[in-house]
């Protein structure tokens, strides 16, 4: 455990010892997608679902193969007719070749499929567009993780740096307190409560210091990067006023952020081509029921070629031309089965887009109202800080004139920590929440 202790407090020392990388918030989004292994992994699933979709498509073209061989037979017998007296020279009908060569170059179209291969190809299409959709949206996800942590680690350098200070304000009120000692304005009780409330605001040090540590490491794993990287954030939340952070959603009401949302979500267009392709899954799995026809044509050049009678062993070639027709007359029911499998997951996939749709509409509207919150907590907080400063002084000048307790100074040093870590608590919250709103309709 004591080896653990060490560990981990000479990688922070080491960390803070190298100079921080200033980062704005830009640029954190353009680093997480530039070295997202899982953005990369969601591209690569694009690429092979276009390629996949090429695949498909190019089932419908004519095919074009050639074979070749070579085989050595064993000696045979010639196979002859005599026709003596007459024709006294026997006529070999079979000769003895034992080197066989065969070269063939074949064609194949597909005539009719029982609309298979286009729907197979167009369904394959939808896909591609699925996968494509699915990356952009695993791309917002990411930008939200990213803002989300890039915020995060400004507040808890916040709220460190005021904790900070009220170390430092309740280091002067100790002082104070034992100058008013030696008037005998203050007793030896008096200092006791600002020990006390030194040493937990010291804990509370130790505390702001090890989040501000924790949300840097979550910040650089968010961006790829190794996680003892030291940062120095540049990007500050905006100070709206209530009007200001209200515009997004007065001027748009909740119903117009949802149509926008069915509109643009990534999410859904993913499933919205899922469910296309498995409509077209469905009249695929029913070609069972059609006729397959395909247009063939070959080229022969053989030695000996079986075409020529009698056999030479010389090279000769021959061509040939048809149209064939396989048709499935009895199949125990495997095209109704596999048409049932269609449908069924045809129904699963419309299921799920009417799920999405309402998980949409209620994120939209969550997202909207966590807006709306996040700007009446700027506009309170901002309101409480004024007057947990002035109050502070006052008090503080109180105190030194022997007109207020410890207890006074206490509870209005830590009204002030309290204050400022609700207006930058408020400041971030808006940020994310706008981000979060801003995902959920869409972009």
């Amino acid at each position: 455990m004591k080896r653990s202790l060490l560990f981990t407090l000479l990688i922070s020392a080491g960390a803070r010892s190298q100079t921080p990388v200033d980062l704005s918030l830009e640029d954190a989004i353009n680093s997480g997608k530039e070295n997202s292994r899982m953005l990369h992994v969601a591209v690569l699933k694009a690429d092979a679902a276009t390629a996949k979709a090429q695949e498909a498509s190019v089932a419908l073209l004519p095919t074009i193969k050639f074979d070749g061989s070579y085989r050595r037979l064993s000696d045979i017998t010639p196979f002859a007719l005599t026709f003596a007296p007459l024709i006294p020279t026997p006529i070999e009908i079979n000769p003895n070749i034992p080197n066989v060569y065969n070269l063939k170059v074949g064609l194949q179209e597909p005539l009719f499929a029982g609309f298979r291969l286009q729907s197979n190809a167009d369904a394959a299409g939808y896909l591609a567009d699925a996968a494509e959709a699915e990356r952009k949206g695993g791309e917002a996800d990411l930008v939200l993780t990213i803002v989300n942590a890039y915020w995060s680690l400004y507040q808890a350098i916040q709220v460190k740096k005021f904790v900070d200070e009220n170390v430092q304000r309740l280091k002067s009120y100790r002082a104070d307190t034992q100058n008013l000692m030696k008037t005998g304005m203050a007793t030896r009780n008096d200092l006791l409560k600002i020990d006390v409330q030194l040493s937990n605001a010291r804990l509370a040090q130790v505390d702001a210091e090890n989040d501000v540590d924790v949300a840097m490491m979550n910040l650089n794993n968010a961006l790829g990067q190794p996680a003892d990287r030291p940062l120095h954030i540049t990007s500050t939340p905006a100070t709206p006023t209530l009007e200001d952070s209200l515009a997004i959603t007065d001027v748009l009401s909740a119903d117009v952020l949802v149509g926008r949302a069915l509109d643009r979500r990534d999410d859904l267009a993913a499933m919205k081509s899922r469910v296309e392709a498995s409509r077209l899954g469905v009249t695929a799995a029913q070609a069972g029921w059609w006729p397959q026809v395909n247009l063939t044509a070959n080229y022969v050049y053989a030695r000996p070629n079986q075409r020529y009678l009698p056999a030479v062993d010389k090279f000769k070639g021959t061509w040939e031309v048809g149209i064939g027709m396989q048709f499935d007359i009895w199949n125990w029911g495997t095209t109704l089965y596999q048409t049932d499998q269609a449908r069924s997951q045809l129904l699963q996939s419309e299921l799920l887009l009417d799920q999405l749709r309402d998980n949409a509409a209620l994120e939209v509207r969550r997202s909207r109202l966590a807006v709306v919150r996040a700007a009446n907590r700027i506009s309170v907080a901002q309101e409480a800080i004024d007057q947990a400063d002035e109050n502070a002084r006052t008090t503080d000048e109180k105190y030194r004139n022997g007109l207020a307790t410890s207890t006074d100074v206490l509870d209005a040093s830590f009204a002030v920590l309290q204050a400022r870590t609700n207006v930058t608590g408020a400041l971030v919250e808006r940020e994310i929440a706008l981000a979060r709103l801003r995902k959920a309709v869409g972009g």
